[in-house]
């Protein structure tokens, strides 16, 4: 008890030498030096940290801390004022002790913290007996915030086959709790659906492969993820978003031939360029990977041909090369296709190729006559009688039942029927006497037409040459008129005398003038 009389003594003596004229007149100049340095060291406050607690209801005032100073003999001669934000309105002071209230519900979200002054003065004299003071009551956070995916749903696409442990995507969730303060926005990531292809790391939300996947089999999966606050302790609010994740194609799969044996015909008469037919290879992949080509092998790729199909990746037959029933009437081709682009992670398991037969029959069809020659040439000598021979064109049907034909020739309306052809045989004669000095050739098309389909028509060309013979005298181009003087010698050229002497006097009495001369 005398120890604190002594202190109060102290205390007394201290301010009355405060207020003493001659450390006013000391103090005048360094007033604000004095504050600062007070201010600074603060030795006369004492409290701890003011925290309010958001979202609070209460119908009375909640006491969050007090404010004191070490001058505070607690007899009610200090009083403690409070200014700043909220001060008056959502915080109280009890002037006479320095319990401050909260008054109304916080929100941390809106408002984290509140800056207020305090000050503490002497009730007799109205001065302050601490410099005044600023401090922050901080708002504390409670769990009132679920969390939220603000980017969800999500979509993602990785590779099918991906190895275990491949990172797919990652999630993130946020929460509007304080995230320096409790667990309320430590968040933890948990899989609700997606097992046991997928996982999900509990602290940073990156999903990855579980298990190797073939796209297959099934190419989409829905992953459900869910974020619980609080680390996922009771009471904990959670928030849940759906992965939509497609697994790519990679070409694992090789092409593979729907049939191992097709059967296809032609017919004979099939021009080159002819589709035969088409054999499909079976591509689990998809897109390029699925892409193939298509070859034939062996000795049959002079006489047919294979082509892609890019929209359909069939593979279309085609006749490289007419064929012929009576030479040959089957063929047996091996087809192969190949993986146009191949991935070489997978060559070990086999070659992406794939291989199938294809058994191709010749159809027989009713073929016109066929001529041994396409072009024939013949003579015969003009002057030559009627009837007379003057070649023999041949045709035959190239078909098995070998049918008769029928020959005949095509006659220019403009011209003379000058030849005839025995229908049967094909033998062509004369008609009449050839005049070589009239025409030395003649052009004539023979036809030769099935007896039992006389549509089928085939055509032969025959150059017929007429040969000279010595059929004709010389003949003088006219008559000449010519006389012999009587004294004319042997050996005297009278006709050659004659035409000049006529040309150059005009006939009989010029060549006498020469006679007499």
């Amino acid at each position: 008890m005398n120890c604190s009389v002594l202190l109060s003594l102290m205390l007394i003596l201290v301010q009355l030498w405060l207020c003493s004229p001659h450390m006013q007149n000391h103090s005048t100049q360094n007033t604000d030096r004095t504050f600062t340095a007070v201010r600074r060291v603060k030795r006369g406050w004492v409290w701890e940290p003011l925290f309010a607690t958001e979202e609070q209801t209460s119908m009375v005032p909640v006491y969050i801390g007090q404010l004191k100073s070490d001058l505070d003999k607690q007899d009610g001669n200090l009083k403690y004022l409070l200014t700043g934000e909220g001060a008056g309105s959502i915080f109280i002071i009890d002037e006479n002790n320095g319990k401050i209230y909260v008054t109304q519900k916080l929100d941390r979200e809106k408002k984290a913290f509140y800056t207020l002054r305090a000050q503490a003065i002497k009730r007799s004299t109205q001065l302050p007996v601490e410099p005044e003071s600023e401090f922050v009551i901080k708002v504390r956070d409670v769990n009132d915030h679920e969390p939220q995916f603000l980017d969800g749903p999500y979509v993602a696409t990785v590779p099918e086959m991906s190895p275990e442990g491949t990172s797919v995507t990652q999630v993130t969730a946020t929460d509007g709790d304080d995230p320096s303060y409790g667990n309320s926005a430590r968040l933890l990531y948990s899989l609700i659906q997606g097992q046991p292809y997928f996982s999900v790391e509990p602290k940073t939300g990156v999903i990855r492969m579980a298990s190797q996947m073939d796209r297959e089999t099934k190419d989409q999966y829905l992953v459900i993820i869910q974020a619980k606050d609080m680390v996922g302790q009771t009471g904990a609010f959670s928030a849940t978003t759906t992965v939509t994740i497609n697994l790519s194609d990679i070409n694992d799969n090789p092409p593979k031939f729907q049939q191992r044996l097709y059967y296809m015909n032609v017919s004979e008469e099939a021009p080159v360029g002819t589709t035969i037919g088409k054999v499909f290879a079976e591509d689990s992949d998809i897109g390029e990977n699925a892409a193939m080509n298509y070859f034939i092998e062996g000795d049959s790729s002079d006489i047919f041909d294979i082509i892609t199909d890019n929209k359909t990746q069939e593979g279309i037959i085609l006749l490289k090369k007419r064929v012929d029933y009576e030479i040959k009437r089957r063929y047996s081709i091996e087809a192969k296709v190949v993986n146009r682009y191949i991935d070489e992670r997978f060559l070990e398991e086999g070659p992406f190729e794939d291989k199938t037969i294809v058994k191709i029959n010749v159809e027989d069809a009713d073929e016109p006559p066929v001529f041994t020659l396409e072009n024939y040439v013949m003579e015969i000598a003009e002057g030559a009688m009627g009837g007379s021979l003057v070649g023999v064109v041949t045709a035959r049907d190239p078909d098995d039942d070998d049918c008769p034909v029928r020959y005949s020739i095509v006659h220019d309306m403009h011209l003379k029927r000058l030849f005839s052809i025995n229908e049967h045989n094909g033998t062509i004669i004369t008609t009449k006497p050839l005049d070589r000095e009239i025409a030395s050739w003649h052009n004539i098309t023979v036809t030769a037409t099935e007896t039992k389909n006389p549509e089928k028509i085939s055509e032969a060309n025959v150059y017929i040459q007429v040969l000279d013979v010595n059929d004709h005298a010389p003949e003088f181009p006219k008559y000449y008129e010519t006389f012999v003087c009587e004294n004319a010698v042997s050996g005297q050229i009278t006709q050659l005398e004659f035409s000049q002497q006529k040309v150059a006097s005009g006939g009989k009495s010029s060549f006498l003038s020469t006679c007499q001369s």
